[in-house]
């Protein structure tokens, strides 16, 4: 195989989801669910037109995707005016903190190898090549 970004990049994103759809199955959870519970955590009490235009998604997937996490009981949709302001119930805060730890645990089992500089300088090129409109407002950082 030519070493290429593209591969590698294939590669850790299979793995990932491969990993992460694995953990968050025990918590009644799928990947595609995982965004949308990341974001509100992460900002509580937004409407759904913020969650939708910070994820990038359309109009009729945000809804579908709110209304399964309200019926699963992962979300709270409270009507505020015109507008929905989404939260965390109380099983989407216990699957919030579980999501969010599946990224640090995938990190230290993908990175096992390299040692703490070796982390470093990594991240640090990464940041050179990210695209300039890649998303920040779902950073997992703690």
């Amino acid at each position: 195989m030519i070493d290429t970004l593209a591969y590698y990049a294939t590669i850790l994103s299979r793995s990932f989801s491969a990993y992460t759809a694995h953990m968050l199955e025990q918590i009644g959870l799928s990947q595609g669910l995982l965004y949308p519970v990341l974001y509100v955590g992460r900002h509580p009490g937004c409407t759904q037109a913020e969650l939708t235009e910070a994820l990038g998604l359309d109009w009729g997937h945000s809804q579908r995707s709110v209304l399964r996490l309200v019926e699963d009981g992962f979300l709270t949709r409270e009507k505020h005016g015109r507008a929905y302001h989404l939260n965390l119930s109380e099983k989407g805060t216990q699957a919030f903190e579980a999501s969010h730890q599946v990224f640090f645990d995938w990190d230290a089992e993908a990175m096992n190898g390299l040692n703490e500089a070796e982390r470093a300088q990594l991240f640090t090129l990464l940041r050179k090549i990210k695209p300039k409109e890649a998303s920040t407002k779902l950073c997992t950082r703690r």
